[in-house]
């Protein structure tokens, strides 16, 4: 792990959210999925370094390291960066070794990561290859159920809260969404069974259903565009949200602030997910 730089903000982004300063003050916030500064997961770090906490971000290999290590100097210097590869039980273990044994605990655990072969979100479900599948369940679905069972001590007696990332592909069909949407509803279904399984020593679970946003994993669904278009022109708010309206609610769940909420899915989409057609 390595110590990054103290942030300089010339935005004056900071100075708008005083009066929500410190309710995380003294916790530690574990956020895997960070990539750039569109990656969701950016946006929920800020809002948690916002708010107080002490932040620790993985990296997958080498060739991620460098941009996470470069957005950690914007994040003050007792951020923590470490690799992870959620795929991989070792690393997963040595990871949550090292978190303990420099934070002593984890107060807020985000899962924001997602991965299907992109010749897979395209043409027909019913074509999809079973490594194909097999690689989204692991990446997108099963990796939260590793991430949870190791962090699970770290957590233990803290009141902690666990959040994942997930979308509304997981309950419609959405065009080329394909073997996401299926992995993305094993998520949803396993946001539910870890809230029952780690509720009575005090940890939450629950999910952020995301409208879509311009990440670079969203990109690679083919037409997304359209969906962005369809989104706003069909959303009650008449547009798309942003990064940093899912970090906002993401805060509210992390926090205190939503103590007795477990086992949900929380739409941040403009109020699409409420329209039939």
């Amino acid at each position: 792990m390595r110590y990054a730089a103290r942030p300089h903000s010339d935005d004056g982004s900071n100075s708008a959210h005083q009066d929500k300063m410190g309710e995380m003050d003294g916790k530690t916030a574990v956020i895997f999925g960070v990539a750039n500064k569109r990656s969701i997961a950016w946006a929920i770090t800020r809002a948690m370094v916002r708010d107080g906490a002490r932040v620790v971000l993985n990296y997958q290999n080498e060739r991620m390291e460098e941009g996470v290590r470069k957005l950690a100097e914007e994040l003050p210097k007792d951020t923590l960066v470490a690799p992870c590869d959620v795929t991989d039980q070792e690393q997963v273990g040595r990871f949550f070794a090292e978190v303990g044994s420099a934070c002593g605990g984890i107060d807020a655990l985000v899962h924001s990561v997602a991965f299907a072969k992109r010749e897979e979100l395209g043409g027909r479900y019913v074509d999809t290859s079973l490594d194909g599948y097999l690689m989204a369940q692991h990446v997108s679905a099963y990796s939260l159920v590793t991430l949870a069972k190791a962090a699970e001590p770290l957590m233990e007696g803290r009141n902690a809260s666990v959040l994942a990332l997930t979308y509304l592909g997981a309950e419609r069909v959405v065009e080329s969404y394909n073997v996401m949407g299926v992995a993305k509803a094993a998520l949803e279904a396993s946001v539910r069974y870890l809230a029952a399984d780690l509720g009575p020593a005090g940890t939450r679970v629950n999910a952020i259903s995301a409208g879509p946003i311009k990440t670079l994993s969203a990109m690679g669904v083919s037409g997304f565009s359209d969906i962005l278009k369809a989104i706003a022109d069909r959303a009650p708010l008449r547009r798309n949200v942003t990064q940093e309206e899912v970090g906002e609610t993401a805060a509210f769940l992390l926090s205190s602030r939503s103590s007795g909420i477990t086992g949900q899915v929380i739409y941040v989409d403009a109020g699409f997910c409420i329209m039939g057609t």
